[in-house]
């Protein structure tokens, strides 16, 4: 069984970041994660030398590779930005947002072969926000798009269990990771490196560095559309995310009720303070249809995030009910939108999909 032991020792090979001390003494090594034959671990440098350290994070992952029992690798570079001093922080006007991991605007790049990045997000969690990003790139791939999902919750991936995926990707002589495929999609998640059972005890920035390693290293081309599945919450990931890749636009994920809807406001806002485009609010658990007498009853409200969307004007793209055919397909890895297309609530997926696809292009 491979152990981190094993791991350390052939690290101890590699000079850190001085270029002397070897890596697991510099400091600069994260936890390694070992799932497996699956590995990930993280490297801390200065940010302004970063394209110096990209050998020695190479060389770090050629050193693993080098293990008998390891199949995949997964090694960033992370930088922690050093504090504000107390009087620029001063100057700063009240209300304008401090710039983290550079501009707004300032580094944005594309993928190579993507032609739309959209990031489905939420201000908190257990809104369905998974759920609703796996059926709706489904919906969309239907469409007749290209579509790929990458899995950014790296402390709580779940496209692995949505879509029934226990597969481990391979890597390219060219160093680029393969996704996993599924109904026609590409999918890649942090899930396929690392067991459900481990806990991914990263600190921002090696979240961060490992959301660029998912967004760049992988073989995605070529797509017009890659969903993104963000973490809940305002946090690096979703930071890293908008801007550091030209996106096309941000769904905000909410349920009705004005506890969740407080927290969609926050979503948008941090997309608006980065220029992200906000393509619209979906209402997700807008009802529930009770499978024995097919009354609807508002568990969680109703038509709150459509009154919100008004309210801070942007457009409402609509209502997903809950049913329980769609927790039933979630938890079996089949989508109800790939399992089920004949379903009302598939063709719910679908409407949403075509309001999404028009949003795009008029952003």
């Amino acid at each position: 069984m491979l152990t981190r032991d094993q791991i350390v020792a052939a690290l101890g090979k590699v000079a850190g970041p001085d270029g002397r001390t070897p890596l697991p003494d510099s400091g600069a090594l994260s936890d390694v994660l070992i799932a497996g034959g699956r590995v990930a671990f993280s490297i801390t440098g200065d940010p302004s030398r970063a394209a110096e350290l990209e050998a020695m994070r190479l060389a770090a992952e050629r050193a693993v590779k080098a293990i008998a029992e390891v199949e995949t690798v997964l090694v960033t570079l992370t930088a922690e930005r050093p504090a504000q001093p107390a009087a620029q922080a001063a100057r700063r006007p009240s209300g304008q947002p401090a710039r983290v991991h550079g501009g707004a605007v300032r580094g944005r790049t594309p993928i190579v072969g993507v032609e739309h990045i959209i990031a489905i997000a939420s201000g908190k969690g257990g809104v369905g926000k998974s759920t609703t990003a796996a059926n709706l790139a489904l919906a969309l791939a239907a469409d007749g798009l290209r579509v790929g999902i990458l899995d950014a919750d790296i402390y709580g991936p779940s496209m692995p269990r949505l879509f029934g995926l226990t597969g481990k990707p391979e890597v390219t002589e060219g160093r680029l990771i393969q996704p996993l495929k599924a109904h026609g999609l590409k999918i890649m998640s942090m899930g396929f490196l690392v067991s459900e059972q481990t806990a991914m005890v990263w600190r921002g920035p090696m979240v961060a560095g490992a959301v660029q390693q998912l967004l760049r290293e992988v073989a995605w081309e070529p797509l017009d559309l890659l969903v993104v599945d963000m973490p809940p919450g305002t946090g690096d990931a979703q930071l890293t995310l908008a801007q550091s890749v030209a996106l096309s636009g941000a769904v905000i994920v909410s349920t009705p009720q004005d506890l969740a809807l407080i927290d969609a406001r926050r979503g948008v806002e941090m997309f608006r303070k980065v220029d992200a485009p906000i393509l619209g609010i979906i209402e997700n658990m807008s009802t529930f249809i009770c499978p024995n007498c097919g009354m609807r009853h508002d568990i969680f409200g109703h038509g709150g995030a459509r009154k919100e969307a008004a309210r801070i004007g942007v457009p409402f793209l609509g209502e997903i009910p809950l049913e329980m055919a769609l927790r039933e397909t979630s938890d079996a890895g089949q989508p109800i939108v790939a399992s089920q297309p004949s379903s009302p609530i598939a063709a719910a997926y679908r409407d949403v999909a075509r309001r999404v696809r028009a949003a795009i292009a008029r952003a």
